[in-house]
């Protein structure tokens, strides 16, 4: 194989171990699947956004973040407060089983909306900025010549990843057929989404 390939393989390896796990834009992507709902879209925001962070941290943009700490601050308050929104508005789904059966509908929610959930889920998450652009851009940037291989190879990782998410989610639909099950899953995101917002801020209450 050539030294380019291992980049590739290393990226690719790498992007799914920071993505593959339970977060709330995962939350989101595994929803929107589930109602078959602006599913492409959603799909296209978390990977473009991926590989513009991954292409951000490969270029050395993290050096520039880590010396700017106030942006980061401002950002863990607003994703707290989106999450916590998004959230509350998880927990009354679960709880209130007219507004699930409404909203379980294949294709239900508008595009614009959607698209911007989908956006804020992303970019306001301080984690995004710490995994990928600082860290992934430190690990890319050990393969020297070969780092921008090792960068194609996580956002490929990203298009996978995301992809198998979204439209993998339909093989659900069956466990999805009763209101049970979606009172359970919007019960569990919420629970993700108000912990996620509770850590975001817990730092900055702390002494540190």
């Amino acid at each position: 194989m050539t030294s380019p390939l291992l980049a590739v393989l290393a990226g690719l390896g790498f992007g799914l171990s920071l993505i593959v796990a339970i977060g709330a834009q995962n939350a989101y992507v595994l929803r929107q699947g589930l109602l078959r709902s602006h599913v492409g879209a959603v799909v296209a925001i978390c990977a473009a956004s991926d590989a513009l962070l991954i292409a951000a941290g490969v270029a050395g943009i993290g050096v520039i973040v880590e010396q700017f700490p106030l942006v980061l601050v401002i950002v863990r308050l607003a994703g707290a407060v989106f999450l916590a929104f998004y959230g509350v508005l998880a927990a009354r789904r679960a709880l209130r089983p007219a507004i699930l059966t409404a909203d379980a509908r294949p294709g239900s929610g508008s595009l614009w909306a959607a698209v911007l959930t989908c956006l804020a889920l992303t970019w306001l998450n301080p984690h995004v900025y710490l995994d990928t652009v600082l860290l992934l851009g430190s690990v890319a940037n050990t393969h020297g010549d070969e780092r921008w291989w090792f960068a194609l190879g996580a956002a490929a990782g990203s298009v996978l990843w995301f992809s198998a998410l979204g439209y993998g989610a339909r093989l659900l639909r069956p466990v999805f057929a009763r209101p049970l099950a979606w009172r359970i899953l919007d019960a569990a995101i919420a629970l993700v989404m108000l912990a996620l917002a509770v850590s975001l801020v817990l730092p900055l209450l702390l002494p540190s």
